[in-house]
């Protein structure tokens, strides 16, 4: 098996594990289910702000461990300070180091919030809405285009919008009309390979009135101005900020070094 098909292998054992210990019923009673969310997609085209989803993560299966000392609060708090359009963070706890509560606490931020995982079962979205997520990740290499499109309904009864992954011209299929953003993650997650050439390639393939969000590999802001050229409305950065000793001010020194490349254009 590949790294993909081990973590949604888990993926399956957790979440039977989770639905055992928490009932849909009691996670319809926590304050957030009920809470008015946020627009990603809104977000994304107000020009104030830098397109950046700022994610917090702590390891991945390809770098292992990134920043086992972070705090989800201060550091989501700096992304929201200094001009993220959104933050991403990530839940899995066995490959990412992750867990709902990291993104429990990152809803003390006016942000929209993306929770980050392997979506495989609807009870994953009632968990999302239940923690305080305004959006969800679906990745089409884990769903067929008919579980996409299903969800993703799920997903916007609930009153969350949809960010839809894909990484080749295979999986444009999976766009449909419930989805509110695509996603292209310059990381193949059955090899880890990384090159923002992925994106450049399917940017023109994905339909106009989806904004596009390039995912993975962004480690410069040159890259940023690049990509914002091709046409891509949203850039989501974790890694080149976690690995920093302070995350914090290392977003705030690249947002700054955005504002002025940009200034250049």
């Amino acid at each position: 098996m590949n790294i993909l098909d081990t973590i949604i292998a888990r993926k399956k054992k957790e979440v039977a594990e989770r639905k055992q210990l928490t009932t849909i019923a009691e996670l319809e009673k926590k304050k957030f289910f009920g809470a008015k969310t946020l627009s990603l997609k809104q977000s994304l085209q107000d020009g104030a702000k830098t397109g950046i989803i700022a994610e917090f993560k702590r390891k991945s299966p390809s770098k292992g461990m990134i920043n086992q000392v972070a705090d989800v609060q201060e550091v989501t708090a700096a992304y929201a300070k200094y001009g993220a359009s959104g933050i991403s963070v990530l839940t899995d706890e066995t490959f990412f180091g992750g867990s709902l509560d990291d993104l429990l606490e990152a809803t003390i931020n006016e942000v929209p919030l993306l929770r980050k995982d392997f979506m495989i079962d609807e009870y994953q979205l009632i968990e999302a809405k239940a923690y305080g997520a305004e959006v969800i990740l679906l990745i089409a290499a884990c769903l067929t285009p008919g579980e996409v499109k299903q969800m993703a309904i799920t997903a916007h009864n609930l009153g969350l919008e949809v960010l839809l992954e894909i990484h080749n011209e295979e999986e444009l299929a999976h766009i449909c009309d419930e989805v509110d953003m695509a996603g292209v993650n310059n990381r193949n997650l059955k090899t880890f390979e990384v090159s923002i050439d992925v994106s450049l390639g399917l940017i023109n393939k994905i339909p106009k009135q989806i904004p596009a969000i390039a995912e993975s590999g962004i480690s410069d802001v040159d890259t940023i101005v690049t990509l914002r050229r091709a046409g891509f409305k949203g850039f989501l950065i974790g890694e080149n900020f976690m690995k920093q000793a302070s995350p914090s001010n290392a977003f705030a020194d690249f947002v700054n070094d955005l504002h002025t490349a940009l200034q250049r254009v």
